[in-house]
């Protein structure tokens, strides 16, 4: 009977044991799960605002009538007409056009607006004139197009359908804490059999036995880490949405931490997506404007009359128009559309390419004279026009003419289709240079992830001598670093002579990818430090992500364009911008900047790395209650010592006064040379390695244990 109620009362006390545990880590499963979903619900309701804009509408000629109907009922063979401001509705193959240009940065991460024609200029259909792209804004003009492809068919419906079809691996957080509980279950399972058949040696019921192991799994098995992970990174993803970096998902808040390279693209992303006047050439000199986003930089001597008479045709002679709203704006960020005629006649300005400018002039103002433009003067006018164009700026000329007010008086009415003005016996004025000028933040964001070991490669749709001059101008390339062809220009000796190893940056054409086997692509990326990619394609994006995790790096890529979202969806960690990013582009990443500041990187990777160490802290403190729980269960069996913890004890330990602590953790603040360290290994410098088992199950944990056995 005896023996019977002791068989009873261990079957009872197992099944309750049992229960109690299933209950208890359902709880856990609970509110950890209530912690993700409303992280995770607060980001989707953020990014569904996205989704939620006026269908577009687009103007259609059927049967020889006009109307508006919905750019999602368009079909192929459609003549749809757009003007300045549209947003073109499908893919259309130009058949009119007039001043037309469309702004292609969100695919070809070109930043000026492109012309477009009716002429076929490239067989690569993103370089050819005549096809306007889905997606794409006409910013002036009007033009005519046929449709050649709808949805999925389009250019970015393709670019769209390769990001969606490529599968992500497992993010490097999420393969530490599988490897810590592949490590920490053996650990348990290990000890927890070898405490059963030391029980069932020494003479005890299996029954008894059993308790025992369920007991010693319990003590080892850290009840509370789901919970501890899923609010350290719900807490560290909080402190980033204040500083304007949105997190989709939550193990990227720690992927941007381990990041060892970073792919960006550059319009938008590493400058303003503006085009600015960078230099002017007047009165034979050169002059650098202001470029800065708040105008607060150096500024240059205005008191020239040809200065007056540059701004002035600058300032006529352009398309640019107050908005509502921009009552606030700097004056120098927009220009003006309206103008009055001159009090003493009609002025007749006119820019465009430089050559073509000069082609029409006879005289080139000088200190505000009119003076012959000779074989002297066209001289300094081509060397000033090479010097500017090398600092991979686009140029315009500009030029003037006083119309008299006896032949063209008030009121006269001009033709520009049969001109019935003066075009040629102009005056040139100057040179303006314009490029899309870096952020503020950036060149100083760049230099702290080199500090930081962090790689940062320039990845862009557009041209490699502007690419390069943004890269110098954001710190991507140092000052005195040289690519080949500068070697080759200071050594005057051909390319071919250059060892590519001597140079510590290069510019890589896109046109010299799509050839590059797989090993040169390795062997480049890592013997360079410093590299820029130009002319790339979606493709090509994708195949540089590819190589640099070939080669072992945590890849971040930034971008906010269709073409950056295959790279994107690729990468361990893919940033879009909340601003000017395209929807596609925000689908495919896993955080959002909302600022649109590459600046807010540096501060997600600092934020990442303090995630790791916190986490490390929570697991080791986790940890060092194993040794003090195992040990009773050990003087138990092997000298009778009576049982001071039992199972459920431990559970009230481990999940009502530990985890709370074990929390708090998240909150502590960062080591004074965070920023300053290598990245991790993901190889070797993982989330538990051998020292902190040492030291939890080691020095800490048999030091709680004396304390406990002292008090």
């Amino acid at each position: 009977v005896i023996s019977f109620s002791l068989s009873l009362s261990l079957s009872l006390s197992l099944s309750l044991y049992t229960l109690y545990l299933g209950v208890v880590l359902s709880a856990v499963v609970i509110i950890t799960g209530c912690f993700s979903y409303y992280q995770e619900a607060k980001s989707s309701r953020i990014m569904d605002s996205f989704k939620n804009m006026v269908p577009q509408q687009a103007l259609v000629i059927r049967e020889g009538e006009k109307m508006t109907i919905n750019a999602e009922l368009l079909v192929r063979g459609d003549l749809v007409e757009i003007k300045g401001g549209d947003r073109i509705p499908a893919d259309l193959r130009v058949v009119s056009a007039a001043g037309c240009k469309v702004d292609n940065s969100s695919l070809t991460g070109e930043s000026e607006p492109q012309t477009r024609t009716t002429e076929f200029t490239h067989e690569n259909p993103l370089e050819t004139r005549n096809i306007a792209f889905f997606s794409t804004n006409c910013v002036e003009g009007t033009a005519h197009g046929v449709v050649v492809g709808t949805g999925d068919h389009t250019v970015m419906g393709r670019i769209a359908t390769l990001a969606s079809g490529l599968e992500t691996g497992q993010t490097p957080i999420n393969m530490e804490i599988e490897h810590f509980i592949h490590l920490i279950t053996g650990v348990a399972v290990f000890l927890g059999v070898s405490f059963f058949i030391l029980a069932i040696i020494l003479g005890y019921t299996w029954l008894e036995a059993v308790i025992f192991l369920i007991g010693i799994i319990v003590a080892n098995v850290p009840e509370g880490l789901l919970a501890t992970v899923t609010v350290c990174l719900t807490l560290t993803a909080k402190r980033m949405a204040k500083k304007n970096c949105l997190v989709k998902n939550l193990e990227a808040v720690e992927t941007l931490g381990s990041t060892s390279t970073i792919c960006s693209d550059k319009t938008g992303t590493l400058t303003q997506n503006r085009m600015t006047v960078a230099h002017m050439w007047f009165d034979n000199m050169i002059h650098e404007a202001d470029t800065t986003e708040d105008q607060s930089g150096a500024t240059f001597d205005k008191s020239s009359a040809t200065w007056h008479s540059l701004s002035h045709v600058a300032g006529l002679c352009n398309r640019a128009e107050f908005k509502a709203g921009q009552d606030n704006f700097p004056i120098l960020k927009l220009s003006i559309h309206e103008h009055e005629d001159n009090e003493n006649g009609h002025l007749l300005v006119m820019k465009g390419a430089p050559e073509r400018i000069l082609d029409r002039c006879s005289t080139i103002m000088i200190h505000g004279q009119e003076v012959p433009m000779d074989a002297n003067w066209n001289e300094a006018f081509q060397s000033a026009y090479m010097e500017l164009g090398g600092l991979g700026e686009r140029v315009l000329g500009f030029c003037h003419l006083p119309l008299s007010p006896a032949q063209f008086p008030r009121g006269f009415t001009f033709d520009c289709e049969d001109v019935n003005f003066p075009t040629e016996g102009l005056c040139f004025v100057g040179l303006m240079s314009m490029i899309d000028p870096p952020r503020a933040a950036v060149p100083d964001a760049v230099g702290k992830c080199r500090s930081a070991g962090i790689k940062v490669i320039m990845v862009t749709g557009d041209h490699p001598i502007t690419a390069k001059a943004i890269a110098k101008g954001v710190g991507i390339i140092s000052e005195g670093n040289e690519t080949v062809e500068d070697i080759a220009e200071r050594l005057n000796i051909p390319l071919s002579q250059v060892n590519p190893r001597d140079a510590k940056a290069c510019v890589v054409h896109g046109g010299d990818l799509k050839d590059m086997s797989a090993e040169y692509l390795d062997d480049l990326l890592r013997n360079h430090t410093e590299i820029v990619f130009a002319r790339t394609s979606p493709q090509q994006k994708l195949i540089i992500v590819e190589g640099c995790q070939r080669t072992g790096a945590i890849v971040a890529v930034t971008g906010d364009g269709v073409n950056d979202s295959p790279a994107l969806k690729k990468a361990d960690i893919g940033v879009a911008m909340g601003i000017a990013g395209s929807d596609v582009s925000k689908q495919a990443a896993d955080m959002i900047l909302l600022d649109d500041n590459f600046a807010s990187i540096v501060t997600g990777v600092e934020e990442g790395r303090l995630i790791f160490d916190n986490l490390k802290k929570s697991i080791a403190y986790t940890l060092t209650s194993n040794i003090p729980e195992i040990s009773p269960f050990l003087l138990f069996i092997i000298a009778s010592i009576p049982l001071p913890l039992g199972t459920v004890t431990i559970l009230c330990i481990d999940l009502g006064t530990d985890m709370v602590p074990a929390i708090s953790l998240a909150y502590e603040t960062a080591e004074s040379d965070i920023m300053k360290r290598q990245p991790r290994c993901p190889k070797t410098d993982k989330l538990v390695n051998d020292r902190l088992i040492s030291m939890a199950y080691g020095q800490i944990d048999l030091q709680e244990e004396s304390r406990a056995a002292l008090m």
